[in-house]
């Protein structure tokens, strides 16, 4: 690929100037290639601090760095939508995302290398955001750089739409917004905590069903910090039935039915579902929206609690 860098460019670094005219990928992807000499400046090799004059062309000759890391593993996926920049699918409660300590296979990523090969040249197989590996739901894997690449812009600049179902421990009253900066406990280097310190958080919530004991909400993000809406949820008093992390300790109201309170200390994880995701498609530039169904075992838990309806 080539492009003309006119005059009005001029004074800038090659890096922001290449982010200009091969929009398809992202700044960072183009400093590694300006270091290896795959982007050049009318034939020569540069800093990615170079100041561009104005006129120069600018030449991309470069292939993707495959991710062979992670291996190819017959994973099942819940394949929703998919084309040639895009699959969207219903990531499954217990399933983690990408291999970490304590998790080397056996994740989403390796299902995504089995089901495409091809995403082996995407950064981390085209993956673009995250679910807790105890929270279902909804997710878009970029299977093109161009996609990578407006997908991660859009997350940055709060263009992606991120809808949740969830269930909380005791009854919220109203409807309401939480903006309150999360960052890692200062104690527990594990979880994450409302501090002051932290990086700038805001959800909102609105109360679907109210139950004897819990609520039902629907929970939109501004933002998208590690382990969000449970972090905002306990913090307002109200955790996610099943959060083993930040439902520790609380304790149910008095004189509440045993049934009820059988079904909340049953539940085997965070009742947190991701419901819907909205997007602008990367290729078309069209809005897409795709909702992924209420799993089996977040609806039996809705019944149960149905039964005890405040």
């Amino acid at each position: 690929m080539s492009a003309q860098a006119d005059k009005s460019l001029a004074g800038m670094r090659l890096d922001q100037v290449a982010a200009e005219l091969f929009p398809d990928f992202s700044r960072a992807r183009l400093q590694k290639w300006i270091r290896k000499g795959a982007l050049t400046v009318d034939g020569r090799i540069l800093k990615p601090t170079y100041r561009v004059v104005g006129m120069e062309t600018l030449e991309l000759d470069a292939e993707a760095d495959r991710e062979d890391s992670v291996l190819p593993q017959a994973i099942p996926l819940d394949i929703l939508y998919e084309d040639g920049d895009l699959i969207v699918l219903d990531k499954p409660a217990g399933l983690v995302v990408h291999p970490a300590a304590g998790n080397p296979d056996g994740t989403l990523q390796n299902a995504l290398l089995y089901f495409d090969d091809a995403l082996a040249a995407l950064p981390r197989s085209g993956i673009v955001h995250r679910l807790d590996k105890d929270t279902s739901g909804i997710m878009v894997v970029a299977r093109s750089l161009r996609a990578h690449t407006s997908l991660i812009q859009q997350l940055q600049a709060r263009r992606m739409s991120r809808v949740y179902r969830a269930i909380a421990i005791g009854e919220i009253e109203a409807d309401g917004r939480v903006d309150q900066p999360i960052g890692r406990h200062p104690r527990d280097r594990k979880r994450m905590a409302v501090v002051p310190s932290g990086r700038p958080a805001v959800s909102h919530y609105r109360v679907l069903k109210r139950f004897n004991g819990a609520t039902c909400l629907e929970v939109s993000l501004e933002t998208g910090r590690t382990h969000q809406i449970r972090v905002h949820l306990a913090h307002l008093g109200h955790p996610l039935i099943g959060d083993p992390v930040y439902g520790r300790g609380f304790r149910q109201a008095r004189g509440q039915p045993q049934a009820l309170l059988e079904a909340i200390r049953s539940f085997p994880r965070q009742a947190l579902h991701a419901r819907t995701l909205e997007f602008v498609h990367p290729g078309s530039k069209e809005p897409c929206r795709f909702e992924a169904p209420i799993p089996e075992d977040l609806a039996d838990l809705l019944l149960r609690l149905g039964e005890h309806t405040r």
